[in-house]
């Protein structure tokens, strides 16, 4: 008689086709017309966290500071993003969103909303509410893991 599979078995396929399911989504929908998936993130990071030099913001997207600091820099060009000195230290830059690229990332956002509701349209409140919460521990699981100091 077959037994079940594992739970982490299960899991570890599941989040194989998961990865893969975002790539097609991001190939295939508009959620990314105007920003990459890179520019978005580093925008809503921005947006949660409001101002912050490249070091804050790597450390909140888990990226080395000079990848942060690269893709920063291709925000500069395109005029989503400004650098100002820190109040409080102006030695020191912080990073801001423009009033184009927050738009943008609102726009991005709400593609992105509007897609995954439309995936999980046939799903209870409650699920949702678990599969946050789920997805949302398991996204802080990786990062006390590989991105904690």
């Amino acid at each position: 008689m077959d037994q079940p599979p594992e739970p982490l078995d299960v899991l570890e396929r599941a989040t194989a086709v998961l990865v893969r399911n975002f790539e097609m989504l991001r190939r295939r929908t508009d959620v990314y017309a105007e920003l990459d998936q890179a520019e978005y993130l580093i925008l809503r990071t921005l947006d949660d966290l409001g101002p912050a030099d490249i070091g804050t913001l790597a450390g909140a997207l888990g990226l080395d500071p000079s990848t942060a600091g690269r893709q920063v820099s291709a925000l500069l060009r395109k005029e989503l993003a400004e650098r100002n000195p820190a109040s409080d230290d102006r030695r020191r830059c912080v990073i801001t969103p423009t009033d184009h690229g927050r738009d943008l990332m609102h726009r991005t956002r709400a593609r992105r909303r509007s897609t995954v509701g439309e995936l999980l349209g046939d799903w209870t409140p409650g699920e949702l509410d678990t599969f946050a919460e789920l997805l949302t521990r398991y996204n802080n699981a990786v990062t006390r893991r590989y991105l904690s100091d």
